[in-house]
């Protein structure tokens, strides 16, 4: 899944985020409330966990003015405060559930695996990419092409489960480093061609026809045919 964390605190965003890796999610992270509200408006997230105290625009701000917005994704709120009536105000400003801290880790991982299976059952969210033979799977993190299985390192998988969610659609080196790299600016570097010739020899190796090409100038596309 992704997964957007709000949290200010960097000692335990950094945790979260390291955690919720492990566990095979796609996370991103923002220090504040303002930020955090622009990544979740303008980006697509399958659970946000968000801290209910935050500078430049608090928790229950951010999940109401996505909510006024009809944006559904779950939200997971994080808050010291835990007595019942900060429980149910969190709740009625549109959230999805409910942590105190100090919490346990195994404890959030699960409610955020709850969070996301309501959301793909609510949203029918597309959760198999296909692309010729070729076949991705979101919640497994299987690849496969025509059948047989393409180990992929958590980078590259996220790379091709970019490119194919965009498949048929020229994907802009800016745009693979934002939503790949998270990068929001260019690091003059080459990672972006290392890992696309790394991706393309696993993809189309021993395979049928290239699915991956490169539009000179503009970017990469995915799609079956020239």
């Amino acid at each position: 899944m992704r997964i957007l964390i709000i949290e200010d605190d960097r000692e335990a965003a950094a945790y979260l985020v390291r955690a919720l890796r492990e566990a095979g999610h796609v996370v991103e992270h923002a220090a504040d409330g303002a930020e955090g509200f622009h990544l979740a408006d303008t980006r697509d997230f399958d659970v946000l966990v968000v801290d209910r105290m935050l500078p430049e625009r608090d928790g229950l701000s951010v999940i109401s003015g996505l909510r006024q917005k009809g944006d559904p994704t779950p939200a997971l709120i994080l808050s010291a405060l835990g007595q019942v009536d900060d429980r149910v105000t969190g709740l009625r400003a549109g959230g999805d559930d409910y942590l105190t801290k100090p919490y346990a880790i195994s404890e959030l991982l699960a409610r955020v695996e709850v969070l996301g299976r309501r959301r793909l059952g609510a949203k029918e969210v597309e959760t198999v990419y296909r692309v010729g033979d070729l076949e991705l799977d979101r919640l497994s993190h299987e690849v496969k092409r025509a059948g047989k299985t393409i180990v992929l390192q958590p980078r590259e998988f996220r790379l091709l489960e970019y490119l194919m969610k965009n498949a048929g659609q020229v994907v802009t080196r800016t745009m693979l480093l934002e939503n790949v790299w998270d990068y929001h600016f260019d690091p003059q570097t080459n990672v972006i061609d290392v890992h696309i010739s790394r991706l393309r020899s696993k993809i189309e190796r021993e395979a049928g026809p290239p699915l991956l090409h490169t539009v000179r100038g503009s970017g990469y596309i995915m799609r079956a045919g020239a």
